[in-house]
C-alpha cells in the first residue's frame, strides 16, 4: 500500500482537515463586508453577487451527497488529493478573477469542495484513531465550521477597512495548498468503502437539481418580491424536490443516504431537529443585527464586537472534547439552545443594539451554536453504526445547509421590506429566530419522551470497533405505539 511520510500520524491528518475546511468557511462569514468592493471592482451588480453566493452554497450542499456516492466507487484517500487540488483551483479563481464569471466560478469550485473534503475526511479521522483521539477530532471539527464561521466578521472587518478583497482571497488559496501539501504527504491508499453497492444517480440528480433551485430563487431575492415567479417559483420546487428525494431514500431497498434509519430512530431525529432549528435561529443573530448596526460603525470596529463569537465557539469546541464519551453529550445540545436563545434575546433589547450588548449576545450565540449543531451530529451519529457516519455527516451537513444557507436571504428580505423600516424588520426577525431556538430545545426532550429514549454514555469502544451503535435509540415515537423497545431492532439489531 502507498503511504506518504506522514501517513498514520494524527497531528498531521488533523491539520490537513482544519486547513481544508477554513477557507470556504470563514470566507462565507467574511464576505458580507467586502462584497460591494468585490462587486465594484469586477463591476457586478448586487444581484449578480447574491447568485454567486447563493451558488456556491447550493454547490455545498450537494457536495455532501455526491461524497457519500463517490466514496461507496473510489479510493477514498485518492478522491480527497482530488478534492484538495481542485479547492486550491477553485481558490486561485476567485482571488485572480477578472469578472464575475471567474470569481463565481472559483467561488461554487470552493463550495463544492468544501463539503466533498469535509464528507471524505472528517468521518475516517473520527474512526481511524483510538477514542482519547476522538476527543481531539470533535473539537477540531467545531472549531473548523463554527470557529471559521465565527472569525468571518472580524477577518472580513479588516480587509474591508482596507478597502480590498484580494489579500484575504490570496490568503485562503495559499491555506488550501498547504492542505493539499498535507494530503499528499499523509496519503495512505485506501479502497473504496462499497463498491459492490448500487450506483443511485437519481439521488444526485434530485440532490443537485433541489439545492441549485432552492438556492437560486432564495439568491434573487435582492432584486425581486417573494412572490415573485422567479423567486417562489424555484424555491417552493427546489425544496419539494429535496422532500422527494429524502422520501426516495427512505423507500429505496439500496438508498445512498440512510434516510429511513435516522428518521426512525428517536435520538437521531432529535439530533437533526435541533441542528436545523439551531441553523435557522442563528441566522437573525448575526448578518441581520450587523446590518442594522452598519450606519453606526465601521466594517472593522463592527466585526471586533462580533469577536466573542469566536470566543463562545472555542469554548464550547473544548467542551464537546470533553463530554464526547459521557452521558453529558446528550445534554450539551440542549443546553447550546438555551444559551442561542438568551444571545437572541439580548440582541432583541435595543435595534440597533450597542457596543455593550452585541458583545455579549455575541458571546452567548457563539456558545449557542458551538454547543448546539455539532454536539447534536456526534448525538445522531452514535444512535447509527459507524459505517454510517459519513452518511449521517452528509445528512445533517445536508439539511444544515438548506437551513442556514438559504433561509439568510428570506429573513435579510423579511427584514428590509417591513413597513417600518429595517430596525422593526430585523426586531421581528429576532423574534422568529428567539422562536425557533426555545422550539430547538422543546421538540427534542419531547421526541426523547415520546420514544422513551434516556440519555447515557455512549460506548465509544464498542461503537469505533464497528460492533454497534454507541447507545440504544428506540423507534420514533415508541411509547405511542405502545412499544418502548420496539426500537432496538433498529439501533441494536447488529450488535
Amino acid at each position: 500500500m502507498r503511504q506518504g511520510p506522514l501517513a498514520g500520524r494524527y497531528p498531521a491528518v488533523a491539520g490537513m482537515v482544519l486547513l481544508a475546511l477554513i477557507p470556504y468557511l470563514a470566507l462565507s462569514a467574511a464576505l458580507e463586508p467586502i462584497t460591494p468592493i468585490i462587486g465594484e471592482q469586477l463591476h457586478a451588480s448586487a444581484q449578480t453577487m447574491s447568485l454567486g453566493g447563493g451558488l456556491s452554497n447550493a454547490a455545498y450542499a450537494v457536495g455532501t451527497v455526491l461524497a457519500v456516492a463517490l466514496a461507496q466507487h473510489y479510493p477514498q484517500r485518492r478522491m480527497l488529493l482530488i478534492y484538495a487540488a481542485l479547492l486550491v483551483v477553485g481558490s486561485i479563481l476567485a482571488a485572480a478573477a477578472t469578472g464575475a464569471a471567474m470569481f463565481i466560478t472559483g467561488r461554487v469550485i470552493q463550495g463544492l469542495c468544501t463539503s466533498l473534503l469535509l464528507i471524505a475526511a472528517v468521518p475516517p479521522l473520527a474512526l481511524g484513531y483510538p477514542t482519547s483521539k476522538l476527543k481531539m477530532t470533535a473539537t477540531i471539527m467545531n472549531m473548523c465550521i463554527f470557529g471559521a464561521v465565527a472569525a468571518g466578521p472580524a477577518i472580513g472587518g479588516l480587509q474591508a477597512q482596507a478597502d480590498g478583497w484580494r489579500p484575504l482571497f490570496w490568503i485562503t488559496a495559499a491555506i488550501a495548498l498547504a492542505a493539499l501539501a498535507l494530503a499528499v504527504l499523509t496519503f495512505e491508499d485506501a479502497p473504496p468503502a462499497d463498491p459492490d453497492s448500487p450506483r443511485d444517480p437519481l439521488a444526485l440528480i434530485l440532490a443537485a437539481v433541489g439545492c441549485v433551485a432552492a438556492f437560486f430563487g432564495s439568491s434573487q431575492l435582492t432584486s425581486h418580491a417573494f412572490l415573485d415567479p422567479i423567486v417562489i417559483v424555484p424555491l417552493i420546487g427546489g425544496l419539494a424536490t429535496i422532500v422527494v428525494l429524502v422520501v426516495y431514500q427512505a423507500m429505496s431497498r439500496n438508498p445512498l443516504l440512510t434516510i429511513r434509519e435516522m428518521l426512525t430512530s428517536t435520538i437521531p431525529v432529535a439530533g437533526i431537529v435541533l441542528a436545523l432549528l439551531a441553523a435557522a435561529a442563528s441566522v437573525s443573530a448575526t448578518a441581520l443585527t450587523a446590518a442594522a448596526m452598519a450606519e453606526e460603525y465601521g466594517p472593522l470596529h463592527l466585526g471586533l464586537l462580533y469577536l466573542p463569537e469566536l470566543g463562545g465557539a472555542v469554548i464550547t469546541a473544548f467542551a464537546l472534547g470533553i463530554v464526547i464519551t459521557r452521558k453529558s453529550i446528550q445534554y450539551l445540545p440542549l443546553i447550546g439552545m438555551v444559551f442561542l436563545a438568551a444571545g437572541i434575546a439580548v440582541f432583541r433589547i435595543e435595534v440597533p443594539s450597542n457596543e455593550a450588548l452585541t458583545l455579549v449576545g455575541s458571546f452567548l450565540t457563539g456558545i449557542g451554536l458551538g454547543a448546539s449543531v455539532a454536539p447534536a451530529l456526534f448525538v445522531a451519529g452514535f444512535a447509527l453504526r459507524a459505517t454510517n457516519l459519513q452518511r449521517v455527516f452528509a445528512i445533517v451537513e445536508l439539511f444544515r445547509a438548506v437551513a442556514a444557507f438559504m433561509i439568510a436571504p428570506i429573513f435579510a428580505h423579511l427584514a428590509l421590506n417591513v413597513s417600518g423600516g429595517l430596525d422593526e424588520g430585523v426586531g421581528i426577525v429576532l423574534w422568529i429566530g428567539f422562536a425557533l431556538a426555545i422550539l430547538g430545545g422543546i421538540v427534542p426532550v419531547v421526541l426523547y419522551w415520546l420514544g422513551g429514549a434516556r440519555p447515557e454514555a455512549p460506548d465509544v469502544e464498542g461503537f469505533l470497533a464497528g460492533e454497534g451503535p454507541g447507545y440504544f435509540s428506540p423507534r420514533l415515537l415508541a411509547r405511542l405505539r405502545n412499544s418502548p423497545h420496539e426500537g432496538r431492532t433498529v439501533t441494536e439489531g447488529a450488535r
